[in-house]
This record gives C-alpha cells, structure tokens and sequence, in this order.
C-alpha cells in the first residue's frame, strides 16, 4: 500500500513514473471529452473518498475528474456531517469505516497530525490533499507543467519563488527540489524564511536552495516564477501587517524582468495582491494551463496508490 503524503518521503523514482504516466494519459486525452472515460477505465470499480476541511476548488475538481476519468467513482464527505466531529467517534472508528467502503482517501486538513493519525488507522492509501505543512499534488503537478512549457528536465532550470518562504507550497516545492536536484531561489523578508528544520534536511540531502531577503538576486536569470497568496489559509496573524512587509515582494514586471526573458509565471491559486493583473493576464503566466494539469497528474497519483501505474 502506497500513501501520497509528502513529497520528501517517496522515491524520486515513483515520482518520475507518475510524471511519465500523466505525460501520456494526457496525450491519449488530447479528444476526449472531460467526463470520457480512459482507455480499459484502470480503476474501474474503484471509490474514492474525499473529506475537504478546508475550501478547495482545484483540488476538488481535478480529484473527482480523475477518479472518474480512470472508470472508477468519487464521494465527498464533509467534516460537520459525520460521527468524527459531533457524535464522538473515534478517528480510528472512523478510518475503519472509510477502508471498508474505500479504496482510497483523500484528505484536505488543517491539521498534519489528523493526516498522519488517519494514516495510522487506515488499510487504504491517504492521499493528501493539502495540510498546513504541504501541498505535494499541487507541486508534482507544476513539476509536470513546468516541464511540458520547457520541454527539458526541471534539472536544467532554475526555479523562484517570491513570496512567504514558509508556507504549505514552498515546503512542498522546496522537497521536490532535492528529489529532482533543480536550482531554488527563494525571495522573501526576512522573518519569513523557511523554517530552519527544513532548511538543515536540504542541506543533509545536497539540495541546491538559496535564500534571498530582496527580489532581484532572487529572481535572476530564473526560468519560472512561482507565488502564493501571502494570506495562506492557515494564516492566523495580523493581516494589514504582514501585507506591509511583504509590499515589496509582488511579483510585477520589474520581478519578471529580471528572470530570463523566456520565463514563466505560476500561481497555485486563488490569487491575491501578490502579482500585479499586468502579469498575471500577460503571455508569461500559465496558471490556466497549471490549473488543468492537475487533473492528469492526479490521476497517475491515484494509480501510484491503488498500485497500478505501469
């Protein structure tokens, strides 16, 4: 059984063969419509089990179309309608349930610890589909964008990211860095660095990341700019402040003019004040086509973890 949980504890190998999958079931895909099922529906029978304690759009959308795109079907659960919230059933309880009607559970928390406890209970793969300390989906599927753009290996590329260097993302892009060995700079103020933990297992692992306090030495001769909302969702601080300290740290055309000038711009979405709508609509940003990615991606993560990725 194979659980997708955090990037840095899977093989770069399997994450490679997820890459090479969603690469040519995309392919295949290219006249299909979005509810057309896969050639031999691989999960055909199969029910995935989704629980979303946070908002998700994304997420949401690429998970059930992948589900339902490999021949297999999707059902969502809200946290407020079960016995684990209000009637006092055990989490274990619980995960006893899910593996019984599922055959895999994809979980959207505002808790790691919730994610791992699951991971405990259950006897199906967890999949996670976001938590405070990662968002590996969203990063293997922009490794995945980044590559179709490019048409070249994310090893040959320097990659920036702008912004909070401490968030659920850029944790996630800063372990997908070392397991697919391409340059990261990361830009940000001070105070919100990465956290040091993370910092000292990139350097256990010969990771190749730098940590700028401006945009410019960031941002230089980049081959892709990456951002997020500074206001995560996880965020429980002063919101006009911590805006302030990052007023210099929105990714405009002076930001894009110092990566290269074949350089893309991506967002995971939903977006904020952090990029200027000059950039965000311009011809450099490719957030529509990373959006889509997600849905291909998700479904070679899906078969990773059912154990039928060829």
């Amino acid at each position: 059984m194979k659980h997708f949980v955090n990037l840095k504890d899977i093989p770069t190998s399997d994450l490679r063969k997820i890459i090479s999958d969603a690469k040519k079931r995309k392919k295949k895909r290219k006249n299909l419509n979005a509810l057309d099922l896969d050639k031999n529906s691989p999960l055909k029978g199969k029910l995935l089990i989704q629980m979303f304690e946070k908002s998700s759009l994304r997420t949401r959308l690429s998970f059930y179309l992948a589900i339902k795109q490999l021949g297999g079907g999707a059902l969502t659960l809200r946290p407020n309608e079960l016995h684990l919230k209000e009637g006092g059933e055990s989490l274990a309880d619980t995960a006893k349930i899910l593996s019984t009607f599922g055959n895999a559970f994809m979980l959207r928390t505002d808790d790691d610890a919730k994610l791992e406890e699951f991971k405990k209970h259950l006897n199906i793969p967890i999949i996670n589909g976001l938590s405070p300390s990662s968002h590996p989906t969203q990063v293997l599927s922009d490794i995945f964008t980044i590559e179709e753009i490019k048409k070249k290996p994310i090893s040959k590329l320097k990659i920036c990211w702008i912004g909070d260097g401490n968030n659920n993302v850029v944790n996630s892009l800063i372990a997908a860095s070392v397991k697919f060995s391409f340059i990261l700079n990361i830009g940000c103020p001070k105070k919100y660095e990465p956290n040091k933990t993370i910092l000292n297992w990139v350097k256990t692992n010969n990771g190749n990341i730098k940590v700028f306090n401006d945009t410019k030495n960031a941002a230089k001769n980049a081959d892709v700019i990456f951002t997020d909302k500074v206001i995560s969702m996880n965020d429980k601080v002063n919101k006009v402040k911590k805006l302030k300290e990052f007023k210099n740290f929105n990714v405009n055309s002076k930001i894009m003019n110092y990566a290269k000038r074949d350089s893309i711009f991506l967002h995971c979405l939903p977006r904020g004040s952090e990029v200027s709508n000059e950039i965000f609509l311009s011809k450099q940003s490719k957030v529509w086509q990373q959006a889509l990615n997600r849905i291909h991606v998700q479904k070679s993560i899906l078969l990773y973890c059912l154990e039928k990725l060829r």
